[in-house]
């Protein structure tokens, strides 16, 4: 009895000390358990700071590449200026920045189609170039920003609510010309002139308002206007045949599609000895016979300033108004050899 006792006794205190031992293990894991978690979370906290350091050196643009959409609506000299002065305003104020170039073509469903994509790609910034470009644009987005340029009226075109206070998420440079000052160059140079031609797209609400403009500034001179309207560039050839011994002169302002078709207008005016007064430098250099123009790379460079106030400094469009060219920095242009292949002596024309 003695012995089973003791032997009931030692198992007992095996038992007593296996319990031991198991209490001891358990309470080591769960203080290394402990430690590590605790590691963890102090190493989640460091990256979790690192990422609001990180966030907080491209809120000061420091970091920060801003993905910019540019919008042309077409190709051809004034509006390429724009683009041109637009990036050089850019890289002058030193900001890192990827730019996504997209032409129209003329098109402006395709000007949709490119402004959709801008807006699917989340970008920071819109610069759009011309009428067509710039209300395709604002059709598609009310948040990001867009800086627009070569368009004559933003509010006559419903883009701002008035180009004194936007108003919206649009701002930009109007490329708004001296017409009745161009119209007066056409009197200097055609003294004898009687009715004057004015050719522009009737799909350009940009052109249909310096068309006003212009029959405004004849009436004034005591001048007859008349329309010559084109839907697309197709019609540039049969409508300015038709306006040949009809008219003695053209007037061709800021239209993007008769621009873009200078070469046809001047070629067959030229030939029938029809004088063109144009809206701008680019269209006299492509044939056109004089203008007083304004500078389409200044007006970029002055969009592309606009564009770096409102992504580094945090400027609100809708308290940006619309810009305008000086008029005591318009040029006088005149194409001489055009004036050599009609006969006309400019010798001593100014701008007044």
């Amino acid at each position: 009895m003695k012995k089973a006792a003791a032997l009931s006794m030692a198992a007992v205190m095996a038992a007593a000390m296996a319990g031991c031992g198991s209490s001891s293990t358990e309470t080591e894991t769960a203080e290394t358990t402990e430690a590590a978690a605790e590691d963890a979370a102090d190493a989640e906290e460091t990256a979790a700071e690192e990422d609001t350091a990180g966030e907080a050196e491209e809120a000061d643009g420091e970091e920060k590449t801003y993905r910019i959409g540019v919008l042309q609506y077409v190709q051809h000299d004034a509006l390429d200026k724009c683009n041109e002065g637009f990036i050089e305003a850019l890289d002058a104020s030193g900001i890192s920045y990827e730019v996504d170039q997209q032409n129209a073509a003329g098109d402006t469903p395709t000007c949709t189609t490119i402004a959709q994509k801008f807006v699917n790609d989340g970008d920071d910034l819109i610069f759009a170039i011309a009428t067509p470009a710039a209300q395709a644009c604002a059709a598609e987005t009310e948040e990001i920003p867009i800086v627009l340029t070569g368009v004559t009226d933003p509010a006559g075109s419903g883009l701002v609510d008035t180009n004194e206070a936007p108003g919206g998420n649009v701002t930009g440079s109007s490329d708004l010309t001296p017409v009745a000052e161009q119209i007066d160059l056409l009197q200097q140079i055609l003294p004898e002139a009687k009715t004057v031609g004015i050719l522009y797209c009737s799909a350009e609400s940009n052109s249909e308002i310096q068309a006003q403009l212009a029959h405004e500034a004849c009436e004034a001179a005591g001048l007859t206007a008349v329309d010559y309207t084109v839907s697309t560039s197709n019609d540039i050839q049969t409508v300015v045949e038709s306006m040949v011994g009809n008219v003695d002169a053209i007037y061709a302002p800021t239209d993007n599609i008769i621009a873009a078709g200078m070469p046809t207008v001047a070629m067959i005016a030229n030939e029938n000895k029809l004088p063109i007064i144009a809206g701008e430098e680019g269209m006299c250099n492509a044939g056109a016979l004089a203008t007083y123009s304004i500078d389409y790379k200044e007006l970029g460079k002055v969009a592309g300033e606009m564009a770096v106030q409102i992504l580094t400094e945090g400027a609100s469009p809708a308290e940006m108004p619309i810009e305008y060219y000086p008029s005591e920095m318009l040029q006088l242009v005149v194409n001489e050899e055009t004036a050599a292949e009609l006969g006309i002596d400019v010798a001593g024309i100014t701008l007044e």
